[in-house]
């Protein structure tokens, strides 16, 4: 069974990084996942990818069901979950195409599914710690690819995952910042949190694509500038994972 979950989010909806690949579906009691499964071997690990948006990336950020997704892991057996998404930057020093390795986050969603725990049970803990909500573990090795491979990695990062699909205001950005976020996103948190329910550990690589509203210099961020960012990034992120992958 695959052991190794790994999350492609936007720019990354068709990763071809398996051998002996399958095609797997995956049910659950909370419906269907974004997408299949890609099962497959990399360095002998056992692997599934699942693509957060879809593989034609047609879910928004609000319409992913995050509570699928993440079961549908823990049902296929995997232990780690290494996510990737694009970001857009809150500092100054975090430029566009800089790899960002979260370690906290800020949930400032409003109508997600964020818990497995809809009902207290006498037998299930059902306040999770969520103090460092990003696994150390996977976190350290991550750092250490980036060094093996010469890849530039911002080592923390504070990400605030707002709403969606829009942008931020300039306002909102400003306020954002004052909260003390360095990145910020769409999806992270949900994934993040219902991981942590189910004793997944769970890691995200970020790519900077944008500066958000805040830099009045430059123009605000747009859809076409993210994915521009992103496409000229995707196989440095790529080689980031991969490594990883090797060293788990």
């Amino acid at each position: 069974m695959p052991k190794i979950g790994i999350i492609g989010g936007s720019g990354l909806e068709k990763l071809n990084v398996l051998k002996d690949v399958k095609e797997v579906y995956v049910t659950t009691p909370y419906g269907l996942p974004s997408s299949s499964f890609l099962t497959g071997t990399m360095f002998g690990n056992e692997i599934a990818i699942l693509s957060r948006h879809g593989r034609e990336h047609t879910i928004t950020p609000a319409g992913i069901n995050n509570k699928a997704n993440i079961w549908a892991f823990k049902e296929l057996g995997c232990t780690n979950i290494i996510a990737t998404t694009a970001c857009g930057s809150l500092k100054e020093e975090i430029g566009r195409g800089d790899i960002v390795l979260l370690d906290q986050f800020i949930d400032w969603t409003k109508h997600r599914a964020l818990t497995f725990f809809d009902d207290f049970h006498p037998d299930a803990m059902s306040h999770t710690p969520m103090a460092d909500p990003f696994s150390e573990d996977i976190r350290g090795i991550i750092k250490k690819a980036a060094g093996e491979i010469n890849c530039p990695l911002h080592e923390k990062g504070t990400v605030v995952t707002i709403e969606g699909p829009r942008f931020s205001t300039r306002a909102e950005s400003y306020m954002f910042r004052m909260l003390g976020a360095e990145v910020i996103n769409m999806t992270t948190a949900p994934e993040c949190i219902l991981a942590n329910e189910l004793q997944i550990p769970y890691a995200a690589i970020a790519l900077s694509t944008d500066y958000d509203s805040w830099k009045n210099d430059e123009e605000p961020v747009t859809w076409e500038a993210v994915l521009e960012i992103f496409k000229e990034n995707v196989e440095k992120v790529t080689t980031l994972l991969i490594k990883s992958v090797e060293l788990m």
